[in-house]
């Protein structure tokens, strides 16, 4: 038995991950606020494993609690390959430095770079079955983009979080790895999000309306599909893999 993890799987990236693993035969482990019965109803219709766990990943205690019971599931079905993918992910605060909501920015920090270090840490820890570990980044954690400087960061956090973290697998001579995958831009709720923010908020507004407008944003069952592609291949642990690359 297969099982992937996928936080932040009710929606966008998550669900079309989770869909393309069920249609592999890899059962799903959702980590989400919101629940999607189209998951259980696909895995109902593979003949895999579903179990769905609520959790804000803003907070650390609850993701504690969370990740206590999911990693007592995982010794009780003990799956030969668990694959983890930390996906979810927020933009706000959208602004620049001098006009961020403190609030907003902690948040930030907890979901896009707290809570996948946390998980890694726990999952790492405690489970013995072969794992992948996918940090979902951006090309945003490369250069800087104006009104963006939380993103950016905190998706540069997760870079090196990887790079660092598989150094350390490695010495220790574990099986386990660890990437980084940068989808590029895809037509999610996160790209609504971007394309309502004010100019003044955010210098590259007119470009990413446009990317909409002339429908260059990538759906998301394409860029799950490269991913669930990439891990078929010899993956090299600690290396940030882009999506163009498998397109």
């Amino acid at each position: 038995m297969k099982l992937a993890i996928i936080t932040g799987a009710s929606k966008g990236l998550g669900a079309a991950i989770a869909r393309r693993m069920m249609s592999e035969g890899t059962g799903i482990i959702s980590v989400s606020r919101t629940e999607n019965p189209e998951l259980a109803k696909i895995a109902a219709e593979n003949n895999v494993f579903f179990a769905q766990y609520f959790c804000n990943l803003s907070s650390p205690d609850e993701l504690e609690t969370v990740f206590s019971k999911l990693t007592a599931l995982l010794q009780e079905k003990n799956p030969e390959t668990v694959y983890v993918f930390n996906n979810a992910g927020i933009i706000d605060p959208i602004g620049t430095a001098g006009n961020l909501n403190h609030a907003a920015l902690i948040q930030n920090a907890h979901v896009n770079l707290i809570a996948p270090m946390m998980i890694s840490n726990i999952l790492l820890r405690e489970v013995s079955s072969e794992m992948i570990i996918i940090n979902i980044t951006s090309g945003a954690a490369e250069r800087p983009i104006q009104g963006w400087s939380a993103y950016c960061s905190t998706k540069a956090g997760i870079n090196m979080f990887t790079e660092t973290a598989a150094l350390e697998l490695q010495t220790a001579g574990s099986s386990h790895k660890i990437i980084a995958f940068s989808p590029g831009v895809m037509d999610t709720d996160m790209q609504g999000t971007i394309r309502s923010s004010a100019k003044e908020a955010f210098h590259d507004l007119e470009k990413f309306q446009e990317y909409k407008e002339k429908g260059m944003l990538r759906d998301t069952e394409t860029v799950a599909n490269a991913l669930a592609g990439l891990l078929h291949k010899e993956i090299e642990s600690g290396k940030v893999y882009y999506v163009n690359d498998f397109i």
